[in-house]
């Protein structure tokens, strides 16, 4: 059974391969397509994933599925593309730091998760921390962008806590490929009807659209959905404030982008809020758990014991397009 570290290590990895959305986005593939990005992203590999495990939702876990990947992904990403499109990178960035705020929020109202000073604390060093490496003095707001941040904040927020709140009927594999079609489909219209396809794809535009799908969604979200699952809301949403410093940081290395003493104090925040909200407090200390064992409700959304819902152990192995 893995410790508590040891998952959060792991969970650790999905928001840093978030972050590389930006780099993958604007060096590998086609301009102005990001529906069709977000589209690509998801849906092939849960369908891939779904013909693998040929496992489908039955009874609630339809619609639930449904909800947890428009959620989770698919309206999350409209958002988030929205909001990128309409505001400079770093009000955009900022806006999306919103979502362990709001996250450690509806776990204490939804789930009744203990209050955490260390979480609620960090979750605000985090967005200042967001704010101060991305955000310039000369950024203009637009209202819609400002709403569309905010909301898709607030979406991936409510997938979290949804997720930990109805748990899973089935391995992880399947859950995962579930939440990956739904949001997928979600992003099939607006995809084919504000962008269309592009008239082809080069090599590098192929290798960008793999590199989103298998390790920025199928590797990221069976950890992220595994840590959701195995660990309390408010630890792991403080990591996805990750996912903006591994894009600002690739961009220094990789781009030779140049940073500010105040980006780089913006980072050293960030590492102190994902260490700060990682730590658990000592009078709410959980026990460690694995998601691999921790089925909590068969697969008509019924309450359920492991002895009546055997659940095996799937496969554990955006900058401001991050998520």
């Amino acid at each position: 059974m893995p410790s508590n570290r040891s998952l959060l290590l792991a969970t650790a990895i999905a928001p840093a391969l978030w972050g590389t959305t930006y780099l993958v986005t604007t060096e590998f593939l086609p301009p102005d397509r990001p529906f069709l990005a977000g589209t690509l992203r998801a849906l092939p590999a849960g369908l891939i994933l779904l013909a693998a495990t040929r496992t489908l939702p039955r009874g609630q876990w339809w619609w639930k599925a449904a909800v947890l990947g428009t959620l989770n992904i698919g309206a999350f990403f409209a958002l988030l593309f929205v909001s990128a499109y309409r505001l400079p990178g770093g009000v955009s960035a900022t806006l999306g730091a919103v979502n362990p705020i709001i996250a450690t929020v509806l776990a204490m109202v939804v789930i009744h998760e203990a209050v955490r000073r260390n979480a609620i604390l960090a979750a605000i060093l985090g967005m200042i921390g967001v704010a101060m490496l991305v955000l310039s003095p000369e950024a203009q707001l637009d209202w819609i962008g400002v709403i569309a941040g905010l909301l898709g904040g607030t979406s991936t927020a409510l997938g979290v806590v949804l997720t930990k709140k109805w748990g899973r009927p089935v391995p992880l594999l399947s859950f995962t490929a579930w939440q990956l079609v739904a949001g997928g489909l979600f992003l099939v219209i607006p995809a084919l009807l504000f962008e269309g396809l592009p008239d082809g794809l080069s090599a590098a535009n192929m290798a960008g659209y793999a590199w989103l799908a298998i390790p920025g969604a199928v590797l990221s979200y069976l950890l992220w959905f595994r840590g959701i699952l195995a660990l309390p809301a408010s630890r792991v949403v403080i990591l996805t404030f990750l996912a903006p410093l591994v894009a600002t940081m690739l961009g220094w290395l990789v781009l030779s982008e140049t940073l500010s003493p105040l980006q780089w104090a913006g980072a050293g925040v960030i590492l102190f809020s994902v260490w700060l909200g990682s730590r658990p407090d000592r009078a709410t200390t959980p026990a460690a758990a694995s998601a691999d064992n921790m089925p909590v409700c068969d697969e008509s959304g019924n309450k359920a014991d492991s002895a009546r819902v055997p659940v095996t152990s799937g496969h554990t192995p955006a900058h401001t397009l991050g998520g």
